[in-house]
Order: C-alpha cells, then structure tokens, then sequence
C-alpha cells in the first residue's frame, strides 16, 4: 500500500511564502530560532505567521544549542507544535528541553561519510528510550556549521528498517527528489535552500514545482 511522502519547507520568514507552501500542501513549516542562520526570524515575528496556519500544517522550531532559558521564551511567544534540534545537544539535554515546554521533537543527525546504519539505528534507539517526546530522527549531511547543509549524503547508508520513521534533509530538489523517495521512501522530506531565491525568501516556482515532484514519485 502507497503512501504519501509528507514535506516540510523549512526557514520561512515572510508571509507570503508561507502562504504559497501551504497552498501547494506542505505538511509541516519550519522556522529557525538560531540567531547565526541568514534565515533567523524573531518569535514574534514567527507567532504572526503561526497564528494563519490552518489546521493539520504543523509549525517546527528549530533550535541550535539553546539553553533552557531561551527555549522556554521563544515557544512562550511562538508556541511551535514540534522542536528540531540541530546543536551538540545530548540526548539527556534534548530530553529535558522538550519536557520543559512539553513539545515533541526531532533529533538533526548530520551524516558523516563514515557513519554506518548501525550508527543511525543506535542513535534511534538511544533517543526514543530517552524520552517519550522523541518523534524521530532527520537525516542531514555533515557540515562544520550548524543548520541546513544543502548537501546531499548517501542515502544507503540508511538501514531500510529506519527509513520509514525519518526525515530526510540536505541537498533535496526538484532534480534528485523523485530518486530520493522512490530509492529511500523516507516518512518525510525536509527542504529549504533547494526552493529558494534567496537565503529564506522562497521561489514560489520552486516550491510548487518540488511539492508536485514528491506527489508524482509517491504515485510511481
């Protein structure tokens, strides 16, 4: 039995974009809480666009190594349904901050050229006996910074058994995503700098474009 490859678009700032993925039925939207990213955006300025999401789109906060204090402000002010934590977190802080604010939340693994499936299915099963809160892991390429890569990694090194239950991220399009969910068929997709114009303004084209390439390789 098919199913549908759910998507985030991720580093959204403005309005109208958000408005543009939700129309082209991305499932969840993403906004970075990570004052170093070009695509930070203020919480308040977040809570304005949370508060036009209808129901079922799903707004995730990203957080890069914010300490308990900071978390708790920001989803105080934009109360984001999911968290993504994309730092040197460890498993017991990842834990301890999504009780705080009593969110469920992803856990970024940036993929190394010499991570193997066993490493992954660790990483797995190490969060999930952690924290009742953890959802699962996405999948992202190894950089020296922190946040989205806008590299791709190789996808066989994701054991067939995780693949149903992750997020894939770095370096998807609209040229390699039909290969990605056919090769890998991940639960979801995450996306930015692949349907951009710039770092966190949107192309709309793009993103349309992306959105009917995921439905297209669900159908095949």
């Amino acid at each position: 039995m098919s199913r549908n490859t759910k998507v985030k678009i991720c580093g959204l700032t403005r309005a109208e974009d958000v408005r543009v993925a939700v129309d082209a039925g991305a499932n969840a939207l993403g906004f970075v809480f990570y004052p170093a990213s070009p695509r930070f955006i203020a919480p308040e300025t977040a809570a304005s666009l949370i508060r036009g999401l209808p129901p079922f789109v799903m707004s995730v906060g990203l957080f890069v190594n914010a300490n308990l204090e900071e978390l708790q402000n920001v989803v105080a002010t934009a109360p984001v349904q999911l968290l993504q934590f994309h730092g040197d977190e460890t498993v017991a802080q990842c834990a301890a901050l999504a009780k705080s604010v009593h969110r469920p939340f992803l856990r970024a693994f940036r993929v190394k050229p010499d991570t193997s499936a066993t490493d992954l299915l660790e990483c797995d099963a190490e969060y999930r006996a952690a924290s009742p809160l953890f959802s699962g892991l996405l999948l992202d390429t190894f950089v020296d910074s922190f946040g989205g890569s806008g590299k791709v990694f190789d996808w066989s090194l994701i054991p067939k058994e995780l693949a149903p239950r992750v997020v894939l991220s770095g370096g998807l399009s609209v040229q390699n995503v039909n290969d990605a969910v056919r090769r890998v068929r991940p639960f979801a997709l995450d996306i930015s700098s692949g349907v951009e114009v710039a770092k966190g303004i949107k192309d709309e084209a793009k993103l349309r474009a992306f959105m009917q390439a995921v439905q297209l390789a669900d159908q095949q």
